[in-house]
């Protein structure tokens, strides 16, 4: 963890006992934020800062110090409280598209048996196919005795003999 500068007195008329004076690096690093989040916090108000000397030191209560002694130095420790707010907001979206991923495999799962049966229903439906006979056709019908007479007198080639489609529905 970042210790405060010890070239300043703490305790001091201006500063508050509570209160450590850090260079802009070590407060972001007491913070747990990049440098750049410092100095925007700054512009921003949300730090208090002092300057002497031409050095900018920010005021941190000791409550506002991350504890960083456990934290390895090799990995960045420049996260806030709403990365941390954003990964378990998409932890929960995450297992929210694993949830509907599943649900839609399973209906994807019905819909091929479904598919899978409606062929076989198809299949048995086809293979009965040429087992039906098709209803004998007017024009191949055996003649009778009483037809036979009626074709006899008006030629096959006239036109006349030909009732329209229309007719035979009608009458």
């Amino acid at each position: 963890m970042a210790q405060p500068t010890n070239d300043i007195p703490h305790g001091n008329s201006d500063t508050p006992i509570d209160i450590s004076r850090y260079t802009v690096p070590e407060a972001a690093q007491a913070l747990g934020i990049s440098p750049e989040a410092v100095r925007n916090r700054l512009s921003r108000g949300t730090l208090k800062s002092i300057k002497e000397k031409g050095t900018v030191y920010v005021l941190l209560r000791d409550d506002m110090v991350q504890s960083t002694a456990d934290t390895s130095t090799n990995t960045s420790r420049y996260t806030t409280d709403t990365q941390h707010d954003i990964s378990s907001e998409a932890t929960g979206l995450l297992s929210a598209k694993d949830e509907t991923i599943q649900v839609l495999k399973e209906q994807l799962e019905a819909e091929r048996e479904s598919n899978r049966e409606n062929r076989r229903i198809i299949a048995g439906l086809t293979q009965r196919i040429p087992a039906i006979e098709a209803p004998p056709d007017e024009r191949e019908a055996p003649l009778s005795a009483s037809d036979a007479g009626d074709r006899d007198t008006v030629p096959p080639d006239s036109g006349e003999g030909k009732i329209s489609f229309w007719r035979r529905l009608f009458g």
